[in-house]
């Protein structure tokens, strides 16, 4: 009976069924990462009195990390928060704790110009170590900007005895090279166009953004040809191909692929709308989203042709930029209206792409794309028709999550903040949201087709 009962335990555990502490320890483990998200996340929106409950709760959060290794402390430091930073303190937070780029508390508080935070900090024995620190997610600790004698690539460099061409636009072609053994890809500029003034210009400022950029989420600038023609923008070569070429005819995405992926591009975008130089793409749609791999599984942003490089004194300013700039079925209503913008024009693409993915079909694919623009420009928006999208899923913290972002997106021109810092902070998205949910997505049928967003 014995030996049955043993053959018949060892059978349970080799059908998958874990042991019941290590379910345990993966729920803990799940709740504390979403703790860790909401403290981080009250501490950017100055709510002293969530963070203190959270304390009260678990006092270890006050040790807390985002991915880039930021404390709670941080972040309250950088936006200047005092109320939060004292309650933080008063929990024993580490007042000299180094995040990735090895800052503490007292250099972002320094770099920021927070007067009142820097006497706080200094108070409590706070050290000024690293560099200093930015809005929402800090910068990597920037190199000195090179010259352009660091920069500027010899054509005969450049092998294009094996290249394969990649994209050709309006104004030249990407194609895949060889420079110095390396794979890159090679923006170049028509010979015809090589002399047009308003082209050189235009070609000029992206090699003048593109050489300021460092992350992890941003296509890497190596180098460019401008003393000879054609012109040349040498970027580095990702192999996936673009976000458009994937999405091709896969139907919806997996819903923690679409999260992920949507993770990435909102790191990258987070850093680009980093104060006090914000960039506004400008042209954000999945043509301009690079896979680096075949395995699918990181994104970068590219394509800054089309790029604004603000600078800015506060985060609410909205910059005197008017015209029709970008692809149209990715435009925010005010860009298409010819109305002043800001970095929210960025949002709202970025929702049309989440849109994409989770539906499988770009948004408003019935209408050519400038009526696509116009549609939306009148107050429309698109409706998801996905079978994974019934109540039970939408009703879900992950789903609802999403579609408040969503929502908040496509209202771009209302905001008064962009949601892309909220995003950075929720690393939990990509371990537990589909992980309860994935039984019932595989289970949905498509008899529900819902209004976009019709609940809160």
């Amino acid at each position: 009976m014995s030996g049955s009962e043993g053959s018949s335990g060892h059978s349970a555990a080799g059908d998958g069924q874990l042991p019941q502490s290590t379910e345990r320890d993966k729920k803990k483990e799940k709740a504390r990462v979403s703790r860790t998200s909401q403290i981080l996340w009250h501490a950017h929106q100055n709510d002293t009195a969530a963070v203190r409950k959270l304390l009260e709760e678990d006092p270890t959060l006050v040790r807390a990390r985002d991915y880039d290794n930021r404390t709670p402390l941080h972040v309250a430091a950088i936006h200047g928060w005092i109320d939060v930073a004292k309650c933080l303190l008063e929990y024993e937070a580490d007042v000299n704790a180094q995040d990735r780029w090895k800052n503490t508390p007292l250099a972002d508080a320094e770099g920021a110009k927070r007067s009142g935070m820097i006497e706080l900090l200094k108070s409590h024995g706070g050290l000024s170590y690293g560099q200093n620190g930015s809005h929402f997610e800090p910068r990597p600790v920037p190199p000195p900007l090179p010259n352009k004698c660091d920069w500027e690539i010899d054509p005969d460099e450049l092998d294009f005895s094996n290249s394969t061409l990649v994209g050709k636009g309006s104004f030249g072609e990407i194609v895949k090279a060889s420079w110095r053994g390396t794979p890159v890809a090679v923006k170049r500029i028509l010979p015809s166009l090589s002399d047009d003034r308003l082209v050189i210009q235009d070609f000029r400022h992206e090699v003048n953004l593109l050489v300021k950029l460092r992350h992890p989420n941003i296509v890497q600038f190596l180098g460019a040809v401008t003393e000879k023609k054609p012109l040349m923008l040498i970027t580095e070569y990702l192999r996936g191909g673009d976000l458009h070429q994937h999405l091709k005819g896969k139907g919806p995405l997996n819903p923690s692929t679409a999260v992920n992926f949507a993770m990435d591009i909102a790191r990258g975008m987070a850093y680009l709308h980093s104060e006090p130089n914000v960039i506004i793409h400008r042209d954000l749609k999945p043509r301009n989203v690079l896979l680096v791999n075949t395995s699918a599984d990181h994104l970068k942003v590219g394509d800054f042709g089309l790029s604004k490089l603000i600078r800015v004194q506060h985060s609410h300013d909205v910059y005197k930029l008017t015209g029709e700039t970008g692809s149209y079925r990715y435009m925010a209503p005010e860009v298409f209206k010819h109305r002043k913008y800001d970095k929210k024009v960025d949002v709202f693409s970025f929702a049309m792409i989440l849109y994409e993915m989770l539906e499988g079909e770009p948004p408003l694919s019935h209408y050519e794309p400038y009526e696509a623009a116009r549609y939306v420009a009148e107050g429309h928006r698109p409706m998801f028709r996905a079978k994974g999208f019934i109540p039970e899923l939408r009703e879900s913290y992950g789903m609802r999550w999403i579609a408040n972002r969503l929502c908040a997106c496509y209202c771009s021109c209302l905001l008064d903040e962009v949601e892309y810092g909220y995003m950075a902070f929720l690393p939990e998205l990509s371990l537990e949201i589909w992980d309860a949910l994935s039984g019932k997505w595989q289970m949905a049928n498509a008899k529900h087709t819902a209004k976009l967003f019709s609940e809160g």
